[in-house]
C-alpha cells in the first residue's frame, strides 16, 4: 500500500508519457488519469449509464460503446453540457486514481494528472502529497504538436491556448523537470526526484 502519492501534470507534448514511462522503469507505480477517463465510461459501468440518462441513447454506438465524437459535439456546442459531463465523469476518475495509487506495492505512487491545473488543483486532490510539473517552453511544445500530430500551426496555438498557462502550472508545483529534448539530463532528473520521493515516503508524518 503506497500511502505518499506524487502527481504528475505538464502541458500538451511536454513529456508525461515519458516521464512516466522512466518512473515506472523504477518500480514505480503511474495511474494514468486518460485511461481511468475511459475506464469509467466503458459499457456497464456507472458512468455510461449517467451519461446516457443524462444525454440520450444517440450518444451510444450500435455496440453500446459512447460514441465519443457525437459527445464530443455537445459538450463543445454547450459550456452547460460539458459541466453535466465533467460532474458525472471527474469524480469518478479522481476515485479512481486515488484506489490505484494507493493499492500500489510501492514505496510511492504516481497519478498522471494532465489537466491537473484546469480539473482544480490540489483544492479538488488534495490527497496528493507532492505536484511534479513536466514544463516546456512553448515554443517546443508547438514544434513537438506539428511534428508528432502532422497538424497546422493554428490549430496547433489553439490546442495550447486551451490548456492553462505554463505559469499556472508552474505555481502548483513542488518540483519541476524541464524536458527540453536531452534524454539524460531528464534520467538524471528522474533518478533524484526518484530518491528524494523514496525518503519522504518513508519519513514520518
Amino acid at each position: 500500500m503506497s500511502s505518499y502519492i506524487i502527481g504528475l501534470t505538464g502541458g500538451i507534448a511536454a513529456g508525461k508519457s515519458e516521464l512516466s514511462r522512466r518512473f515506472e522503469a523504477l518500480g514505480i507505480t503511474v495511474a494514468d488519469a486518460d485511461l481511468a477517463a475511459r475506464d469509467v465510461v466503458a459499457p456497464g459501468s456507472e458512468g455510461l449509464a449517467r451519461i446516457t440518462a443524462h444525454f440520450g441513447a444517440q450518444i451510444l454506438l450500435a455496440d453500446g460503446q459512447l460514441d465519443r465524437a457525437a459527445l464530443r459535439e455537445r459538450i463543445f456546442a454547450s459550456a452547460q453540457e460539458r459541466q453535466a459531463l465533467e460532474a458525472i465523469t471527474h469524480p469518478a476518475i479522481r476515485q479512481m486514481l486515488r484506489t490505484t495509487c494507493e493499492q500500489a506495492t510501492g514505496p510511492y505512487a504516481m497519478a498522471a494528472i494532465p489537466l491537473l491545473t484546469e480539473a482544480g488543483g490540489r483544492q479538488q486532490y488534495p490527497w496528493l502529497d507532492r505536484v511534479l510539473v513536466v514544463d516546456v517552453p512553448v515554443a517546443v511544445q508547438h514544434a513537438r504538436l506539428l511534428q508528432r500530430d502532422g497538424i497546422t500551426a493554428e490549430l496547433a496555438d489553439r490546442m495550447i491556448a486551451a490548456q492553462a498557462s505554463r505559469e499556472q502550472r508552474l505555481a502548483l508545483a513542488d518540483d519541476v523537470v524541464v524536458n527540453d529534448g536531452q534524454p539524460e539530463h531528464l534520467q538524471a532528473k528522474v533518478e533524484q526526484l526518484d530518491r528524494l520521493y523514496r525518503e519522504l515516503a518513508a519519513s514520518p508524518r
